[in-house]
């Protein structure tokens, strides 16, 4: 049976209530065209695609999916992360970001200035070129670490920035793009904000040095989300996605997706600019069923009007 009878036969089976008869033939076909480029992970539809990757990428492109981000792929040999990237090119899918290795989110800070940590770092800049390469990537995420809290902020904030230069001045040659990624797991990680993170990447000033705006994490941390990414567009490129609470799909907690999806893709528009929203989420339920209302629920937020 080939694949896209496979997903229409699948889903007509379960059913799709909550999409028009007509749309849903064309999204159970594989021809559902979302306005914006999400970017599903490995694990997302294992249920419904089975446990190979390669298999799991075909899936995503049949749905209508256009773009991977695969945090892991560092991790991967490389003749997986080269045939990864060969089966994307040819389904006309986009990589997005994976992540730099540089030990744990907390690991190796940066902000403390020592040449150990920085070597770790820069080490992982250079393993992250030739990962790239192989998977066509030209997002990286990296986390700068703890704060390192018996020196002043301002002190950390330049050290910060200091490594991240030297980080830059490796990607940059390659067209990589370093994304600064604020987070809300711990009050321990430095990078908090999504204006702290405005602010080291102006002090960097490389366009291999900008901000990954992660909706959940944001909504934590701050709030006020659609103003906060007007307040840092410049240094913005690239976005997460995950409702609050729980870290699930859109629609399943407080933020209206909806409507920070229409306000970015007409701002961008106008800019003649394209995102990478990555779904760095769980799914609310499990197997194919909530597999199945995932997709759903990106049809629902990516509903909005031009």
């Amino acid at each position: 049976m080939k694949r896209r009878n496979f997903i229409k036969n699948t889903f007509s089976v379960a059913g799709v209530s909550a999409v028009p008869f007509t749309d849903k033939i064309n999204f159970l076909a594989g021809q559902h065209n979302f306005k914006i480029k999400y970017a599903p992970h490995f694990g997302m539809f294992r249920h419904s695609a089975g446990e190979d990757l390669i298999d799991q990428l075909k899936f995503m492109a049949d749905v209508g999916f256009t773009a991977l981000e695969d945090n892991g792929m560092m991790g991967r040999t490389p003749e997986m992360q080269t045939k990864i990237g060969e089966t994307m090119a040819k389904l006309g899918m986009q990589m997005g970001v994976f992540v730099v290795d540089k030990g744990g989110n907390g690991a190796n800070t940066l902000a403390a200035g020592k040449k150990e940590y920085i070597d770790i770092f820069l080490n992982g800049c250079k393993r992250a070129v030739d990962v790239a390469k192989r998977c066509n990537a030209k997002f990286v995420t990296v986390v700068p670490g703890d704060f390192e809290r018996n020196l002043p902020i301002g002190v950390q904030t330049g050290n910060v920035i200091d490594a991240l230069r030297r980080g830059a001045e490796i990607l940059e040659p390659h067209g990589i793009v370093m994304v600064l990624e604020p987070l809300s797991d711990s009050p321990n990680l430095f990078l908090r904000t999504s204006d702290q993170t405005y602010e080291i990447c102006r002090g960097v000033n490389s366009p291999s040095c900008k901000i990954l705006f992660d909706i959940y994490h944001m909504q934590k941390n701050e709030g006020h989300i659609i103003p906060h990414i007007d307040w840092t567009w410049s240094e913005i490129a690239y976005f997460q996605i995950g409702d609050n609470p729980g870290r699930k799909e859109p629609t399943t907690g407080e933020i209206n997706y909806k409507n920070i999806f229409k306000h970015v893709y007409n701002k961008s528009k106008a800019e003649n600019k394209t995102f990478i929203f990555g779904m760095e989420h769980g799914n609310s339920k499990p197997g194919k069923e909530g597999e199945q209302a995932l997709i759903k629920a990106y049809l629902e937020s990516d509903s909005f009007e031009i």
